[in-house]
């Protein structure tokens, strides 16, 4: 990871933490039946600053416990609650007062044998610095915290990490860091590459998540980090941005990583990065195809996470010896799939087959067609689509590539927004969970800026990889061919179903501002957007097959 100053980073003065109902910085301790809290411990960094955390372990047990660590900027204390999210559907009456946003509950853990540590992160609140969004320095301190659960005398040695979304994405840093103390970890939907993954899609830029999520880290007595004004300045893939995407060939810790089909333009690509790149000897992933939150305290999946805790942490002999390396979900409908257990992921056993765009009928078929023919549509506003009606029922899970040829008439860029989607036999879309509190997911999304279409040389044929390193603007009259990710799925269709990839110049979905969704509300679209197909045209849709 390359490694960058504050100095490198546009900032501005943080809220005052007291102007958001911040309790303060004293240190208390309480007892709460079984449970000791501890609030506002201090815990000092490598830099001289002083991090505050709250310690929630057994009253009665002074050695010997193993640690989770939950480290963001939303606020220890619960200053975020899920009743700002309509749709989240998490059972708030299973989980304890203690439990701040997207951490794992601290009672919870602590009747199971743990410590957790909940921190403010670097410049948050009440901890000392300015807050970075995943930045070298922000990584620094949270693995001094590991290094400091590690050796605290009521201490096992042994510190896990837990939680979801920032809860996760800092644990691919950190473990990649390999802080002498991290013996696990447990990343539930995290991205692991900011600028691929959320700051743009495909080169276009992201404007909402982004956008809501700024105020939320901005609690602070420093600087923090302004994301929207760095996003600006560093257009594409420099230093900034590299400075964020750990490396991940370095994790060697066991890790249990959770993804979802769900959080396309979020944190479902980065998270199965993760698992396909971290070395670890001991991992294992399972891909769900619900909301991420409600999945996340579902009693089931708690069961799971202390079963892989109880296992890497504690050294007992449980369930996780006989898990698979790979579990999925393939999905049918919203809430209704098939769980399978996979020795690998992506599958070695897809057939990856191409359905060609035929302009002229609109469909998605086996063959090319011989005669050339061209789709068009206003770039603001307009949309295409093709379809495809399955005669057995067929699978698809796995990434999935859109080879297409387009023109700008009108323009010298496009941004491009594609969907697939399933049709029932009576011809209703069939809609998924999507983000945490949507259900009007499609089956999977893909993104391009078409100037962005220089591929990395470590593009696959079916999951483009793209350098972001410079502009191709198009000239007049010129047809050039470009490859979509499209980000994974796995969906099984029936026999009479329909795939309708849908092509368009802006989101397909779209939601109120504030909530946490993707959109792209700054395009280069103007005039037509045309797809050519057919003849010399080998638009095609390559797709994940899987033979069951």
């Amino acid at each position: 990871m390359t490694t960058h100053t504050d100095n490198a980073v546009v900032f501005v003065p943080g809220n005052p933490p007291e102007e958001a109902g911040w309790p303060g910085p004293d240190y208390s301790r309480e007892i709460d039946g079984d449970m000791l809290i501890e609030r506002n411990v201090a815990v000092p960094m490598r830099d001289g600053l002083t991090l505050l955390v709250d310690l929630y372990r057994p009253k009665d047990v002074t050695t010997g416990l193993p640690a989770l660590v939950a480290w963001a900027p939303y606020g220890k204390h619960g200053a975020l609650n899920y009743a700002g999210w309509p749709g989240h559907d998490v059972d708030l009456d299973q989980l304890s007062k203690y439990t701040a946003f997207e951490t794992p509950d601290p009672a919870f853990w602590v009747g199971h044998g743990y410590a957790v540590i909940l921190a403010d992160a670097r410049g948050s609140w009440g901890s000392e610095g300015n807050v970075t969004m995943f930045g070298p320095e922000e990584v620094d301190a949270c693995c001094d915290l590991v290094d400091w659960a590690g050796e605290q005398d009521w201490s096992s040695g042994k510190v896990g990490m837990a939680g979801v979304s920032w809860y996760s994405v800092i644990q691919w840093a950190v473990a990649a860091r390999r802080p002498a103390h991290l013996a696990a970890i447990n990343p539930w939907e995290g991205f692991s590459d900011q600028y691929k993954e959320v700051g743009t899609h495909g080169g276009i830029p992201e404007t909402q998540f982004t956008t809501a999520l700024a105020p939320l880290i901005a609690n602070s007595h420093g600087q923090v980090e302004d994301v929207l004004a760095n996003a600006m300045n560093h257009p594409f893939y420099d230093e900034y941005w590299q400075s964020k995407a750990p490396d991940l060939t370095a994790i060697e810790v066991p890790a249990y990583i959770v993804a979802s089909w769900s959080d396309h333009g979020l944190h479902t690509r980065g998270t199965l990065e993760g698992f396909r790149k971290a070395s670890s000897p001991r991992k294992w992933l399972e891909v769900h195809g619900r909301k991420k939150w409600a999945y996340y305290y579902d009693r089931a999946s708690q069961a799971r996470q202390v079963a892989f805790f109880d296992h890497v942490l504690k050294g007992e002999d449980t369930e996780v010896t006989d898990w698979p390396p790979v579990r999925l979900e393939i999905r049918d409908r919203a809430y209704t799939g098939t769980w399978r257990d996979e020795t690998e992921w992506p599958l070695a056993r897809t057939d990856y087959t191409p359905l060609y765009l035929d302009a002229g009928t609109r469909t998605l078929d086996a063959a090319q067609a011989s005669a050339a023919a061209t789709a068009r549509y206003d770039a603001r506003e307009g949309s295409t689509s093709f379809e495809h009606t399955f005669t057995t029922d067929t699978e698809l899970t796995g990434y999935a590539k859109l080879r297409l040829w387009v023109e700008a008439e009108g323009a010298n860029d496009l941004d491009v927004f594609v969907a697939l989607q399933k049709i029932d036999r009576d011809r209703n879309i069939v809609h998924f969970p999507f983000f945490s509190t949507f259900d009007d997911g499609n089956v999977a999304l893909g993104w391009l800026r078409v100037s962005r279409r220089e591929l990395d040389l470590d593009s696959t044929p079916e999951q483009p990889r793209y350098t972001h390193q410079s502009d191709q603007p198009l000239t007049p009259g010129e047809i050039v061919p470009v490859d979509i990710e499209i980000w994974p799925a796995g969906t099984v269709f029936h026999a009479g179903e329909s795939l309708r990839l849908l092509i368009q110049g802006h989101d397909v979905n779209t939601y109120a501002q504030g909530l946490f969704a993707q959109s792209h509300a700054f395009t280069v679209n103007a005039g037509t957007h045309i797809i050519h197909t057919g003849g010399d045209f080998d638009s095609h849709l390559l797709l994940p097959v899987i033979a069951n």
